[in-house]
């Protein structure tokens, strides 16, 4: 009996110790939600927009679901719930900063100015910006397009990179803003714009969504190189942790790569679009050794 009694407050002091690693504000206000928040913008095929019933679905979406899996085998929580709030590029940050959400779960750009205000996890695709223009268009890249009319959306970093190759090669280009993706695609489809600057694969998917596809096609040399990582909150650490750990054993594991396959090379809803884009050099290379470290 003398030894039972002096193992019960030994385990209690081990419970106390697990529970105690595994805290966070983070962590904490999820145990007493008992869900993971995740936002999500709506118009980024195929990373993450609506389906036919306005779920949220897309690459972005499924990877993040498998994330919310983990923290709940890490908390101990199998019937942990996802919740999802949709967001706008400009108010995907606060979101996160004021602790609206735990996840941003879309297709951000991990890059020094952004990680003084969220922190980042491994990459789970890596891109750059070029043009959509219409097809008969002669533009093959920023030059071409000098006192033209260029279009991007507001909080992007394609956004940034416009204006200062604008301000660098004096190209004299007279920079548009859009709220989405889509309104700046149909800026160019109105001629209300001569190019419309994004990351390539929202271009091939946006252009590949519609029905008059064939009057857009995508063109340019990289203006840069992005890593595409999920914002998380900067104040919890454990909570980054597990989120960086399970996307490392997804990349090792290369269950992301089904993922990817699911959504960049084989038909996705609504109208069974093919993207027909294999995974580039640039994402092969890094996931070869996962870093929520990039140099870009």
């Amino acid at each position: 009996m003398f030894q039972q009694s002096r193992a019960f407050p030994l385990l209690a002091a081990l419970m106390l110790t697990s529970q105690t690693a595994l805290a966070g504000p983070v962590i904490d206000r999820i145990v007493k939600r008992g869900s993971v928040v995740l936002a999500h913008e709506s118009e980024t095929m195929p990373f993450a927009y609506l389906d036919a019933a306005k779920r949220p679905i897309g690459y972005s979406i499924d990877v993040c679901k498998r994330l919310v899996e983990a923290i709940g085998k890490q908390l101990k929580q199998p019937a942990l719930r996802t919740e999802y709030l949709p967001v706008s590029s400009d108010g995907r940050f606060t979101t996160i900063t004021e602790g609206k959400a735990d996840i941003e779960c879309g297709s951000t750009t991990n890059n020094a100015e952004r990680r003084k205000r969220a922190a980042f996890t491994v990459p789970h695709y890596v891109t750059g910006a070029r043009f959509a223009v219409p097809a008969s268009s002669t533009v093959e890249g920023i030059d071409g397009l000098q006192g033209k009319r260029v279009v991007s959306v507001k909080g992007t970093t394609p956004l940034a990179a416009l204006k200062q190759a604008n301000q660098e090669r004096l190209l004299g280009l007279q920079v548009l803003e859009a709220d989405s993706e889509a309104k700046a695609l149909d800026m160019v489809a109105a001629g209300q714009a001569d190019a419309f600057a994004m990351d390539d694969v929202v271009l091939y998917a946006l252009i590949a969504a519609r029905k008059d596809a064939d009057r857009f096609k995508v063109t340019g040399k990289f203006l840069s190189v992005e890593a595409l990582a999920f914002m998380l909150p900067t104040n919890d650490a454990e909570f980054k942790r597990i989120v960086d750990e399970e996307m490392r054993r997804l990349i090792y594991s290369r269950e992301i790569h089904e993922i990817y396959k699911k959504w960049f090379e084989m038909p996705i809803p609504p109208s069974n679009t093919v993207l027909r884009l294999p995974m580039n050099y640039l994402l092969k290379d890094f996931w070869k050794y996962p870093s929520d470290q990039v140099p870009y």
